[in-house]
């Protein structure tokens, strides 16, 4: 047989309609069924040929039956409609979405009666609820990001206002304190959202370094002693005899755990206590499995909510955030790092008695010279490093920022230079001599990354450290920072302990003990290549050029003094913009640079210090090049 022969004796039907994965129904204008094909059997689950002769409306979702019937009345209009949703009665009594293409017969055969080509759509139904869901619960996550970050910027922001005030000392005190504990909410809120972007990055690493259970819980639990006494509640812990062991991993990372668990056990317990246990699960072949359990009689947590508590952007209720506060990743974050160490994470929770969370992490077992090794030798104070003779460039555009650091290195008696943006940091590194930089990396003009590819290109500063100062401190931003040719990293927020590890301890930085003689002024060199190509290397065009430059700019640059005097940045920018095609001209290009910081930096008023210090040097430079240009401008002997 071939496929002519097959069509026309219709054996295609019985692949394409009697065991097609669509569920095919015919049913007449009343909802008669008079035949539905295999594929009802399979996925609504009734037994073939059952459904014939019943009343298809009577499957439909009661709720939509009546709308369902209008646009099937509707439909005897066309002769064929696409694409209408409806939920049908399944065997088991559950409601599957379908959608259906329908074929009017009446069109065709005068018969009063539909083809309905239905497909099962309830996957597809559930997954956009479930984006729907996660965008509601996304939005609700900036919103309470939002409210988060706002709340300790507005308390940090109050508490400088009353400090201007003249306050007591012990006003003094207290708004100091708020100040500090406004910062600290703020860091963690952004050291949150930062771990969650390592960990799904997959950029968060794990150390494997030598701990003992019984040192590192009871400092903690103390961290939190405070605030339990506060609410007057119960804060104890116990740790089994068995897990007196070394023990090798993460242990920063069982720390943030637990301080995530603890710190909601104490958020959401009103009385009662809480009570955290360790215990050796089981030890097999040198790894020993440890469970940790937080318990609390707080509020609970709802039985439907359990699925999404470890969700990102999600907490048990909306209003949950609004009493408590909190950005809903931290426990996000927690079932992360422990599943990231091979471990399991649980949560027994009823409302209104209270929460168990259990976590199991697996730790090789160590040795005691493990833990000896890992013993950090003790800091360095500052005693022990000379740091008054350290030269530090500090390249920093935001004011309070750049206040800060400098108060640090002033208290340390180093002789610290500024720049505010990565222009004028060259500029202040071809003059003067620095042992160490520190550069902000998002600035204006000139950016962190741009400056230091610069300066590994001029032989005075090729080896010169730089620290990359950084809010963005993932793997990737990091691995920018270095590419660019920076020594190191300092991610911001930083402390002066911060500053002064990554200065004198990782970095191992010195002051040098040499004499310096001051930086020799250099006379601008010109080039006149560009006049001789244009010219065609005429000899009266080029010294006409000269002459005209050599007696027109003396004028200009007075005019730019005067301006500077009155401080009317307007007319400098303009008087830069004016002189700027000259200098192309004469190929002076090491003043280049010089003119469009004043001209762009005049003109938005930014940065007026520098300007007023870059324009002046740049009036000596041109005066002290004039002399050397004007022999270009003799007539010829």
């Amino acid at each position: 047989m071939n496929l002519q022969q097959y069509v026309k004796k219709g054996s295609f039907y019985e692949s394409v309609v009697e065991d097609g994965s669509d569920i095919i129904f015919i049913v007449d204008y009343g909802g008669k069924i008079h035949y539905h094909n295999a594929s009802a059997s399979e996925t609504l689950g009734y037994r073939s040929k059952s459904l014939i002769g019943k009343n298809f409306f009577d499957y439909i979702l009661p709720d939509t039956r009546e709308d369902f019937q209008k646009k099937l009345k509707q439909s005897q209009k066309r002769a064929y409609t696409e694409k209408v949703e409806f939920q049908f009665l399944c065997k088991d009594t559950t409601y599957r979405f379908l959608e259906f293409n329908a074929i009017n017969l009446r069109h065709k055969q005068g018969l009063k009666g539909f083809i309905l080509d239905c497909r099962d759509v309830t996957q597809r139904k559930e997954n956009e609820s479930e984006l729907v869901r996660l965008q509601k619960a996304k939005e609700q996550f900036l919103a309470n990001i939002s409210h988060e970050i706002r709340t300790p910027i507005n308390g940090i922001a109050g508490m400088a206002n009353l400090l201007s005030q003249s306050p007591s000392p012990e006003e003094r005190e207290t708004y100091l304190n708020a100040i500090k504990h406004s910062a600290e909410n703020l860091k963690v809120i952004i050291n949150d959202i930062l771990d969650l972007a390592a960990i799904e990055s997959g950029k968060l690493r794990f150390e494997k370094i030598a701990f003992n259970l019984k040192d590192l819980l009871p400092s903690l639990i103390s961290t939190f002693m405070y605030q339990a006494k506060e609410k007057k509640i119960a804060l104890d812990y116990r740790i089994d005899e068995k897990l007196n062991k070394i023990l090798l991993g993460d242990p920063v990372r069982l720390n943030q755990i637990l301080i995530n668990l603890i710190s909601n056990a104490v958020k959401f317990t009103h009385t009662g206590s809480i009570q955290i246990k360790c215990t050796a699960e089981r030890e097999q072949r040198g790894v020993c499995w440890v469970r940790i359990e937080v318990t609390d009689t707080g509020v609970g947590i709802p039985e439907e909510k359990l699925t999404t508590i470890f969700e990102s952007f999600s907490q048990a209720d909306a209003s949950v955030t609004r009493r408590y506060g909190g950005t809903g990743l931290g426990l996000t974050i927690v079932k992360q790092m422990v599943e990231l160490q091979n471990g399991k994470i649980h949560v027994v929770s009823k409302e209104h008695v209270g929460s168990t969370f259990m976590v199991t992490i697996p730790y090789a077992i160590g040795k005691v010279n493990d833990i000896t090794q890992a013993i950090p030798r003790k800091d360095k104070t500052l005693k022990d490093t000379n740091t008054s003779q350290l030269r530090v460039l500090l390249v920093e555009d935001n004011d309070i920022n750049r206040l800060y650091a400098k108060s640090i290195l002033k208290k340390w008696q180093c002789f610290i230079d500024e720049a505010e943006n990565g222009l004028v940091a060259i500029e202040k590194i071809k003059n003067n001599y620095f042992d160490v930089i520190l550069m902000d990396v998002q600035m204006p003009v000139m950016d962190g990354f741009e400056a230091t590819k610069a300066i590994r290109m001029m032989e005075q500063s090729a080896n010169l450290p730089i620290i990359a100062l950084t809010a963005n401190a993932t793997a990737k931003d990091v691995e920018k920072c270095i590419a660019a040719g920076m020594n190191d990293y300092l991610p911001k927020p930083f402390t002066p302990e911060d500053l002064y590890q990554k200065l004198f301890d990782d970095l191992k930085i010195k002051p040098s003990t040499e004499l310096r003689p001051a930086a020799m002024k250099v006379v601008p060199t010109y080039n006149l290549a560009y006049l001789r190509s244009v010219s065609g290397n005429n000899e009266e065009f080029i010294r006409e050029m000269v002459l005209t430059f050599i007696q027109t700019i003396p004028q200009v640059l007075e005019d730019m003094k005067t301006a500077m005097d009155g401080h009317d940045w307007i007319k400098l920018s303009r008087l830069a913009h004016q002189i700027k095609p000259s200098f192309i001209l004469m190929g002076l290009d090491s003043l280049r640079s010089d003119i469009v910081f004043i001209e762009e930096n005049s003109k938005q008023e930014t940065n007026l210090v520098e300007v007023e210090r870059i324009a002046n040097d740049f009036i000596d430079q041109c005066y002290s090049m004039l002399p050397e240009l004007s022999k270009e401008g003799l007539p010829a002997a």
